[in-house]
């Protein structure tokens, strides 16, 4: 199998590139398969897998085809990415060097896909977001941001339009979720769904209980304090407004946050000194080690308003410690109520994910056993070989019904 993938950027520090990275890497090991990579930015995959430039590997492995990048605003780049992996593509398959016989892609990157795995509706997140993005309730200053945004928006939803409800393209949900947001808001109800799992030898609870008094004095954390750990981009969306106003209402609590993101902090500036928190926050650049981060956590908190998975609450469960997760998120799929985790039935509910937040610190016991039975949970259900063995078992299904007369 010669399968050609197409994303803008791989790398371990993003949900959705990760989980394509951990596919590909076993895939590429299969006897007989290739990936022909189409990309911008790699970085994180096996360097003996990857193979760059046009050095050949005969014995199959991970080829990357450099896609060339423009500087500019999200919009520009995300149309000039679009249009150029198509023609370096079209170049490559008319001159012969590359015969690919499938397309496989995370979203929506090209319009010639045979399978694409779906992590986020647009549609869907658009329904929430729209109340943010009326000019009249921001600052002159922020409309040019506040259109491009708006544009970027209602040109993927164009592009869900234009390649989802294409019958051709068979569709991979990473949730059920995603898969009754595709039947809702585009009359997909045939797409199979393989949920996103984590990497059991990499999170558990061992490494994260060796490392955490050390990383606890890296992150100056005192002993007492009850640290709550919140990770992933677009902070708005993954539900901080609603930690920060449920932190408030715990203000005589011992409670430290910490928040990982690339999102740009001094937007929470106000919110966060009216919320009285300026001392007890801490905002955290991603990393490669995000281990560092569960690691030094005492409860990961993931009130999100609309999340196709989620994948930080996974990993936090996969290192035994307690989470609270949004009915919203894709990975409360994966939680017993009260017993591997616990659900917040309204993420816009300040006093609700407070009162969570309050029955975890005062219960040590039941922190203890959420976490054990989390991550027991997550090593006997949720590792990458599965996943990517569905996954395989998929592609070569929709290969053979391809090569049919």
């Amino acid at each position: 199998m010669r399968l050609a993938v197409v994303s803008p950027f791989l790398d371990r520090q993003h949900g959705t590139e990760m989980c394509i990275v951990e596919q590909i890497e076993r895939l590429a090991r299969r006897e007989g398969w290739t990936i022909e990579l189409y990309s911008q930015k790699v970085s994180g995959i096996n360097g003996d897998q990857l193979i760059a430039g046009s050095a050949r590997n005969p014995s199959g492995g991970i080829q990357w085809h450099k896609v060339l990048e423009i500087p500019g605003p999200h919009l520009l780049k995300f149309i000039w990415w679009f249009f150029a992996n198509h023609w370096q593509r079209r170049r490559d398959w008319r001159s012969g060097e590359v015969r690919a016989d499938l397309v496989y892609t995370p979203g929506t990157n090209c319009l010639d896909a045979d399978v694409i795995t779906v992590h986020i509706v647009f549609h869907a997140f658009y329904e929430l977001a729209r109340g943010e993005l009326v000019l009249r309730r921001v600052p002159l200053k922020m409309w040019p941001r506040l259109i491009h945004r708006k544009l970027y928006y209602k040109l993927i939803m164009f592009l869900e339009r234009r390649i989802y409800r294409d019958p051709r393209v068979r569709l991979v949900a990473v949730s059920n979720l995603i898969a009754r947001q595709l039947q809702n808001y585009l009359g997909r109800t045939d797409a199979v769904v393989i949920p996103n799992t984590v990497d059991i030898a990499r999170f558990n609870r061992v490494t994260c209980q060796a490392r955490r008094a050390g990383l606890r004095q890296t992150f100056h954390f005192a002993e007492n304090e009850f640290v709550l750990l919140l990770i992933g981009n677009d902070w708005k969306k993954k539900g901080l407004d609603s930690l920060l106003r449920a932190a408030a209402r715990l203000i005589d609590y011992p409670l430290r946050l910490m928040v990982v993101g690339e999102d740009d902090a001094r937007l929470y500036c106000s919110m966060v000194e009216k919320c009285g928190l300026q001392e007890r926050i801490s905002f955290e650049a991603p990393a490669s080690d995000v281990l560092q981060f569960y690691a030094a956590a005492d409860l990961y908190v993931g009130p999100s308003l609309e999340d196709g998975f989620n994948l930080p609450i996974l990993e936090a469960m996969a290192c035994g410690l307690p989470v609270i997760a949004s009915v919203r998120t894709g990975a409360s799929e994966n939680i017993t109520d009260g017993q591997t985790g616990l659900i917040l039935s309204d993420p816009q509910n300040a006093e609700l994910l407070a009162q969570l937040i309050r029955r975890l610190y005062e219960d040590e016991e039941l922190r203890q056993r959420i976490g054990e039975a989390a991550a027991d949970f997550v090593r006997a259900n949720c590792g990458w070989d599965q996943n990517a063995e569905r996954t395989r078992q998929l592609l070569e299904a929709i290969h053979i019904s391809h090569s049919r007369p």
